[in-house]
């Protein structure tokens, strides 16, 4: 646990506590600030002050599971112990930071439930929200996290021209080739490098690209003929929690000479995907602060000049961080399904992967992914597409 920065952060805040709750792990914050796997039945709650040690309520039927140091642990068996010992750590007027987002304006954030911020406020404290405390203290890549994903990066990158050179070959030698196929074969070298990827990957043909969230039929999965259209979204990171995927996602056409429809949708995809991160690097020379809203609002700007507005379905892209999943606990790149003002850190890492999708026609998506270096600022750390490939 962070203690040293989660305390500067409250001190500079005038925040007296943050009150971490979590019910049988519902709470993902609670898993990254106490490492180690634990399997609770029974409610669970960190208070780290401003000032002084970390306290840690835990029930007697969890107690031996949490040995934490430089944290008091007090063990509970009712449920008047339980409230006995928040009014005792919370009360008092205090300002008291949760996992809580007013107006539920930030859903990845909205962790604490209605009925627990209600008991913390009827102890008279005013409830904040830890959103950035969350990216300040378990969004961040660790040295050996970054080292990790650049590692895993390389590998996903490969494997995906892998799977183009597949579809390639077997088109060229009039093989069968299908979405299911390229899947398990993404899937076998996956395991075969000893990586993980939580969920397979997509792989879609022409009118299955316009689902950002396409799954590939087991029994009846499209064929890959000439002329069609391919889109690939893989993702793979090393085993654990504290490593960072990389995912992203290409698109291919099987022919000499892509329709201009979908050059046309290509050409605007990059230049939003590229509009984004030049702003966020930009922001950073300038040390101006910029926040994940605002990314996404520049992605959206060229898609309105380029006629594409009504084919967006989704934000530019979504936090990549340690944790259970693969997105993430940080700032997402959002003024669209919501309005994340959550600012770019150093540390913290985030895709970039606007899209565009025509119903029954085609969807097209280009993913990359990005990390704040504290150094040298946004570095993109996967592959880019510049052109549609070919195959």
């Amino acid at each position: 646990m962070q203690i040293q920065i989660i305390q500067q952060f409250l001190a500079d805040n005038q925040i007296d506590a943050w009150f971490i709750y979590d019910f049988r792990g519902n709470n993902p914050v609670l898993s990254q600030l106490l490492p180690g796997k634990r399997w609770t039945t029974r409610r669970v709650g960190l208070v780290v002050p401003a000032r002084g040690k970390p306290m840690l309520a835990v029930h007697r039927i969890d107690a031996p599971q949490f040995q934490i140091p430089h944290c008091d642990v007090a063990v509970y068996l009712t449920w008047q112990q339980w409230r006995d010992w928040l009014l005792t750590h919370l009360g008092g007027g205090k300002t008291v930071a949760m996992e809580y987002s007013p107006g539920g304006d930030l859903p990845a954030v909205s962790i604490a439930d209605a009925g627990i911020v209600d008991h913390v406020r009827s102890l008279g404290a005013r409830v904040v929200s830890s959103a950035d405390l969350m990216q300040l203290c378990v969004a961040r890549w660790s040295p050996e996290a970054r080292a990790a994903h650049d590692r895993a990066s390389r590998l996903v990158d490969a494997i995906k021209d892998e799977a183009f050179d597949l579809i390639r070959a077997r088109l060229r030698d009039g093989q069968h080739v299908d979405e299911r196929q390229v899947q398990q074969h993404i899937l076998s070298r996956f395991a075969a490098e000893g990586l993980d990827p939580a969920d397979p990957p997509i792989v879609a043909v022409n009118a299955h690209s316009a689902d950002p969230h396409f799954e590939v039929s087991p029994t009846n999965p499209a064929q890959i003929t000439r002329g069609d259209w391919v889109l690939i979204d893989l993702w793979a990171r090393w085993p654990g929690e504290e490593h960072i995927f990389s995912d992203i996602t290409w698109v291919a056409f099987a022919g000499d000479r892509v329709p201009e429809a979908h050059q046309r949708a290509f050409e605007a995809v990059r230049s939003a995907r590229d509009a984004a991160l030049t702003l966020a690097q930009d922001a950073w020379k300038t040390r101006t602060p910029v926040a994940g809203f605002q990314l996404d609002r520049a992605a959206q700007d060229v898609f309105r000049s380029a006629g594409y507005e009504q084919f967006l379905i989704h934000r530019t892209g979504h936090s990549l961080s340690p944790g259970p999943k693969i997105h993430g606990l940080g700032v997402n790149i959002d003024d669209f399904e919501t309005h994340d003002t959550r600012r770019l850190l150093p540390g913290l890492g985030f895709t970039l992967e606007p899209a565009v999708y025509l119903p029954n026609q085609f969807g097209c998506r280009l993913e990359i992914n990005v990390y704040v270096d504290e150094q040298t600022g946004p570095v993109v750390t996967s592959g880019v597409q510049r052109e549609i490939v070919l195959v």
